[in-house]
């Protein structure tokens, strides 16, 4: 025990102890000696980076008797405090230990040398090997089940002593026995399966026992799922920070904490400790304690003790935040409310399709110097009104306003973990799809990433402004994963139980390194938490969840259920389909194929995307409307959102072989977003010898198809006047020069603006556009093929329908929807009928253009043509209604009729198709 004791604070002495004087120089040398107990070293390598800059990847390329040698060299680092690094087995197959860990340049000596010792699955860092234990003893204890664990051993061990020796024990000492010990069949074994003689006891904690070596405390990880664990350990009420103008109540879940730490500061960074309180231990596992007075204002920190270590770490339930979200923040939120902010609401749309989104990133919409827009690339740049470039052109809410879109869906505006917001001066750019803080505004947005009050007063200001214009606020959130994984606040406060494992290593479906494990109850309650905080703190209207499909089916179920209580019309819609596999069924996860276990959550139609547009991954493979054949059936599969028609032919359909929405709401219809390439620099790759001219009539086509279908439609800021990011598809961290919005294009391209101006006001005007059911689309939606049978007869590349005239009550018009895909002009054989033009390849009408009657009309190029009229329109024959306004009603007049037919009062005249 002394020499466990003088061990530890010997290596307390060590990680603390820092030499007075650095040495850090122009050039410096990392040493690094890395052992492996299993003295496999195949594959093992080194990531490196000096702090705030981009890593790199190293080998060992040397050996010594210790185990592998390192040799880094790093240049230019004389202003860098610490050096991160990260032991990982090839590609990122795995990590030594999770944790990201960091040594200080204080550490180089006169040499410019920095040397230092790893081991095998722990996370110190030895600068003296002289110091370093390396006797045998248990790298890893986790249980499997109730009566299971699982064991490893820095060093072979024979198989029968474990049978013989081996044992657990709870905090009083009470043992339980194997009844079995599997080791794979040899006399030797480093890695063994325990089968207990009965079940421990959930929420007690046990170490293993076994002749000298030290107790290791086994991983409770394998009890989460179990119903067990979570009737134990589920709770119900409020975490975090509770604010009232006496007194705050901390709450934190940790069952498996042996020590809690609330830890208060003044300001949100430095050195400002007010007081350390011991946190207690109540039921359910969750630690509380209860600090007098008022706190608004006030930081604090967790300093959290699980099997002897203490790390301090910011709260899971944070709602404020200090500089880059280290330290969580107390919060009055009267306080941070804008003036009317008890009256503010967004619009109101009882059906997804009847809202029209644009996808925008708070810094891209200003940060131009042509937007005009002083508060630049900050919250209140989104609402500052009547801004407009040097030439008059509006920008920023006065373009969002003369577009006419109903909402913006606005790319993650939670504290993300990519930008240093203590040097912003840097102008760092990052999409923010690597979650921090998921309850506090992102501090780079606003005017004092300091002050934990300004970044939420701000935020509201802009949620409030857009609403003030009637323009809904849809939030961006990434609840399937976080930026961190070992080091993570999850991870300190309660290991492994916020992310699902595979086989001890993060299972990666976001394919950014972890996945956070919705289906437990407590990641379920905190997500849910996280969305309700939004909604009523904040007044977000809907929500765009980044790669649903890592979310399991029913925790999506109980989002709705709970956020529909708060709000029956809120927009909930995400991406159905993830980044990678995932340890979660197929059958389980809220993908594209089971969309239809849920009512009023919509998906993303890649269908439709990649048919219009060409394959997202594949740059130059072109779609429909860049003259590509045999797309058609993808591009209709998103024309009825994504529902069943019986005229669409499944097998020829891209990814979806069968329908996966049970109402068109359910579908979102778009052809570019912020990832991938911009619609305009997709048709530069994929139509290399085309005009700018042709491409913008391919550019205007495959959105006019999105706005007319019947699914939610979606567009990405920008692509009303062609915008591009110069042909960069992952721009995510790419310099404000690529992702800015630059709004000298949209007076360049003036002309394009106003068709897309235009085609949203067409959308509002017509129902026939914005269908509610399944019934109703297979019921009003007619396609015309290349039959005689077609009302009209089509060509490839061509796709044509018809949306009856009792789907626009208010109107009584038929709509005839015709989409040219190819690169010549085409003429139709129109039935005969008075039709007046609502939109062409140059313009929209909605109140009727160009007049045209039945016969050949030339559709364009790559173009649109939509026409309505007030006549009936069946197969090979027009019905035509006519009746004239006597004040008797009893005069009728028609004309070039077969028969008469009267019916309540009304003619109706048959007329032959014209030819």
């Amino acid at each position: 025990m002394k020499k466990k004791i003088s061990m530890l604070l010997l290596l307390i002495l060590l990680l603390t102890s820092v030499p007075i004087q650095s040495f850090a120089a122009e050039k410096t040398e990392l040493i690094i000696h890395y052992h492996r107990f299993d003295g496999n070293y195949e594959g093992w390598n080194m990531w490196i980076w000096p702090s705030g800059q981009n890593g790199a990847a190293y080998e060992f390329s040397e050996e010594d008797e210790f185990g592998k040698v390192a040799r880094v060299m790093l240049e230019d680092i004389a202003d860098i405090e610490e050096i991160g690094f990260i032991v990982r087995k090839g590609e990122w197959e795995a990590k030594d230990v999770d944790s990201d860990r960091f040594v200080p340049t204080s550490r180089i000596d006169e040499e410019g040398n920095l040397e230092f010792y790893l081991i095998q699955g722990s996370e110190s860092i030895y600068f003296d090997e002289n110091e370093i234990d390396l006797s045998p003893k248990f790298l890893a204890a986790s249980f499997i089940d109730e009566k299971t664990l699982k064991l490893t051993s820095s060093k072979p061990i024979e198989v029968a002593q474990m049978r013989s020796d081996f044992s657990i024990a709870d905090q009083e000492g009470n043992a339980i026995e194997p009844s079995a010990i599997s080791a794979g069949g040899g006399a030797m074994a480093q890695n063994f399966v325990v089968l207990l003689k009965k079940s421990v006891i959930i929420g007690s904690k046990y170490q293993t026992v076994f002749q000298d070596y030290l107790p290791v405390g086994i991983d409770l990880a394998g009890l989460y799922d179990s119903e067990a664990f979570e009737i134990q350990f589920g709770y119900n009420g409020k975490l975090g920070a509770i604010y009232s103008n006496e007194s705050t109540d901390f709450k934190v879940w940790s069952p498996v904490a042996d020590e809690i730490t609330l830890n208060l500061y003044e300001s949100g960074d430095g050195d400002t400790l007010i007081d350390s309180i011991t946190m207690t231990k109540g039921d359910k596992g969750v630690w509380s304690s209860v600090k007098e007075g008022d706190l608004h204002g006030v930081y604090y920190t967790f300093s959290v003790s699980i099997h002897g270590i203490i790390k301090e770490t910011y709260d899971p339930y944070a709602v404020g935040a200090g500089v880059n979200g280290d330290r969580s923040m107390v919060v009055d939120f009267e306080r941070t409310n804008p003036s009317g902010w008890s009256g503010d609401k967004g619009p109101v749309y009882k059906k997804m399709n009847d809202a029209i989104v644009y996808e925008m990133h708070i810094r891209d919409l200003s940060i131009h110097p042509s937007s005009g827009i002083k508060n630049a690339g900050k919250y209140l740049g989104v609402v500052e009104k009547d801004t407009q470039t040097k030439e008059g052109v509006p920008t920023g809410l006065s373009h969002l306003k003369e577009l006419g879109v109903t909402h913006v869906q606005i790319l993650p505006m939670y504290d993300f973990n990519s930008i240093d917001e203590s040097r912003l001066e840097d102008n760092v750019f990052n999409w923010g799809y690597d979650p921090k803080n998921y309850n506090v505004p992102e501090g780079s947005y606003s005017s004092d990433p300091y002050s934990g009050d300004v970044r939420i007063q701000e935020m509201k200001q802009m949620i409030k402004g857009l609403h003030d214009e009637n323009i809904g606020v849809i939030m961006d959130v990434v609840y399937n994963h976080t930026a961190l994984s070992g080091d993570s606040n999850l991870t300190l406060i309660m290991p492994d139980y916020y992310y699902r494992m595979d086989n001890g290593a993060y299972s990666n479906a976001s394919g950014t390194g972890n996945e956070t494990a919705s289906e437990r109850i407590m990641v379920r309650k905190l997500i849910t938490d996280s969305l309700i905080h939004w909604v009523k703190e904040y007044h977000v209207d809907g929500f765009r969840f980044d790669l649903m499909g890592v979310h399991d089916i029913e925790t999506m179920k109980w989002i709705e259920s709970e956020l529909r209580a708060i709000n029956p019309d809120i927009i909930l819609y995400g991406e159905g389909w993830t980044g990678g596999t995932s340890t979660l069924p197929d059958s389980e996860r809220l993908i594209k194929a089971n969309m239809q276990a849920v009512d009023r959550i919509g998906a993303f139609a890649d269908e439709m995307r990649d048919g219009i547009k060409g394959h997202v991954f594949n740059a130059e493979e072109a779609g429909f409307a860049g003259g590509a054949e045999g797309l058609e059936e993808s591009v209709k599969f998103g024309i009825v959102g994504a529902v069943f028609h019986p005229q669409i032919n499944y097998d020829l359909v891209n990814y979806s072989k069968k329908p996966w929405a049970s109402h068109p709401s359910q579908s979102v219809n778009y052809v570019s977003a912020h990832d991938n390439l911009t619609l305009w620099d997709k048709f530069l790759v994929t139509n290399p010898e085309a005009t700018d001219a042709e491409r913008i009539e391919m550019h205007k086509l495959s959105n006019a198809i999105v706005m007319t279908s019947q699914g939610m439609p979606f567009l990405h800021a920008g692509v009303d006047f062609l915008r591009t990011k110069s042909g960069d598809h992952n721009s995510y961290k790419s310099p404000d020069a690529i992702n800015q919005i630059d709004w000298n294009r949209k007076a360049e391209y003036q002309e394009v603006f106003e068709y897309y101006k235009g085609l949203i006001s067409l959308r509002k005007a017509y129902p026939a556009m914005r269908l509610e059911t399944q019934q109703e689309v297979e019921q009003w939606i007619t396609f015309f093929d290349d039959t005689e049978e077609s009302l009209i007869e089509i060509e490839d590349q061509m796709i044509g329908y018809m949306i009856h005239k009792d789907a626009n009550p208010d109107k009584g018009e038929t709509l005839l929807i015709l989409f040219n895909g190819g690169d010549s002009d085409v003429g139709v054989n129109l039935p005969g009928a008075d039709y007046n033009t609502l939109l062409n390849r140059d313009q929209v009408t909605i109140d009727g253009g160009v007049k045209l009657k039945g016969g050949i009309t030339i559709v364009p190029a790559q173009s649109a043509l939509i026409l309505s009229t007030a006549d009936v329109l069946i197969k090979g024959e027009t019905l035509v209604l006519s009746q004239n306004d006597g004040p008797d009603n009893s005069i009728y007049i028609y004309t070039g009729i077969v028969a008469v037919i009267v019916v309540s009062g009304i003619v109706i005249a048959r007329k032959k198709h014209v030819a």
